[in-house]
Formats: C-alpha cells, sequence, structure tokens
C-alpha cells in the first residue's frame, strides 16, 4: 500500500489477538479517525482468537484487515526444511508478522501503534524500517494492567475467551512459548489441535 498523495502519515495499528493490542484499539478508536486495523493471520490460530477479533471489529466499527498472503505456516515450515520454530530460531514471527507487516506499510511514513503497557519491562518485536515510526499510548499515559483490564471490561469484549482455560497468550496453538500446564489445556479443550501439534513435533 502506497502513502496518501500529500504524504501525510499513515496510523496502523497491528493486533495480535490479544488483551493488550485488542485494548488498545478501542482506547485509540476514538482518538485517531483514519485508523487501519491489521491482523496477521497464520492460518494456525485458535478458534478462540479469531471469534475474538471478529467481536472486537463489531465494536472498532471497522473491518480488520488480513495481511496474510497464501504463504502461511506450512509453507515456511518446508522452507525451513521442517524445522519448528524455537527461542533461538524465530522465523515464525519474522516470516508471519514482522514482514506480512513491512509488506502492507509499504515506503510511505507511518505511525505505528504499539500495545507496551507501563508496567512491562521489553522492547517487543518492533520493525525498524526508517519510515515506520512507532508509539507507545499506555506507556505515555501510564496504563498498567488493571487498566487494560478495564478497558476491555467497560467496552464489553472482555478478556480473550481462551485465558477462560488457561492459555496466557495468542498466537500459534502449538506454539514453542507455551508452559507446560497450556499444553494440557490444549489437550482438554481443544484435542484435535493438540494432536495436530504432536504430529508437527513427529515430522521435526
Amino acid at each position: 500500500m502506497s502513502s496518501p498523495a500529500n504524504d501525510s502519515p499513515r496510523h496502523i495499528l497491528s493486533l495480535s489477538g490479544g488483551k493488550d493490542s485488542a485494548a488498545l484499539a478501542i482506547y485509540m478508536r476514538d482518538r485517531v479517525d483514519n485508523m487501519e486495523y491489521i491482523f496477521h493471520d497464520t492460518d494456525k490460530e485458535l478458534p478462540e482468537t479469531l471469534d475474538f477479533l471478529a467481536r472486537l471489529e463489531a465494536i472498532l466499527g471497522k473491518p480488520v484487515v488480513r495481511t496474510s498472503s497464501v504463504d502461511t505456516f506450512d509453507h515456511w515450515l518446508k522452507v525451513y526444511g521442517g524445522m519448528l520454530p524455537s527461542n533461538h530460531r524465530r522465523w515464525c514471527t519474522r516470516k508471519l508478522k514482522l514482514e506480512p507487516f513491512e509488506n502492507y506499510v509499504g515506503d510511505g511514513p507511518v505511525i505505528n501503534y504499539v500495545g507496551l503497557r507501563a508496567d512491562e519491562d521489553r522492547t517487543g518485536y518492533i520493525s525498524t524500517k526508517a519510515n515506520i515510526t512507532a508509539v507507545y499510548p499506555f506507556r505515555e499515559a501510564g496504563l498498567v494492567r488493571a487498566d487494560i483490564i478495564r478497558i476491555l471490561e467497560d467496552s464489553g469484549l472482555g478478556l480473550p475467551p481462551y485465558m477462560d482455560w488457561g492459555r496466557s497468550r495468542s498466537g500459534c496453538f502449538f506454539c514453542f512459548y507455551q508452559q507446560r500446564v497450556e499444553w494440557v489445556r490444549l489437550k482438554e479443550t481443544h484435542p484435535d489441535l493438540f494432536e495436530q501439534a504432536k504430529r508437527y513435533e513427529e515430522q521435526s
């Protein structure tokens, strides 16, 4: 996508399917009229994540653009020789999140809204393209986890439903960042997805 003819920056907010980015979208809804909401669908999302995003779209009154191409997780898994992502080989984040985001942004000026909270001690996985300026509204406003939960509850959206059964984060259903108890909960809640995850491990 190219930037508008007057070269004014586009305003883009990436949604992960998690609570912080969803709360930021609601928080910014009436502050930036021309916000673009995007989601990088890996084709391996939990059904709860997709339902959560659909309900968020209704609250925002705007569609959430899916940026993903045909090159989803299975494509890149073949490219990487069947090597599953890990802490040291996070090709999934680069190929399924960062690169689709940068392709969608293009080369015009962009303000990228990031949902890091004031009580988080991390930087996130942010693009370094020179035309992209990252801003952190929650940090600037001093908002912490309790504020994010309040925003979600006040909007009627609530927390992502996968948190009801013990999943702590969004992402692929077989994400390597899952804790052991989350694997147990996945097996209990989505036995079909758990079996798919097992097949990925066996093939790898």
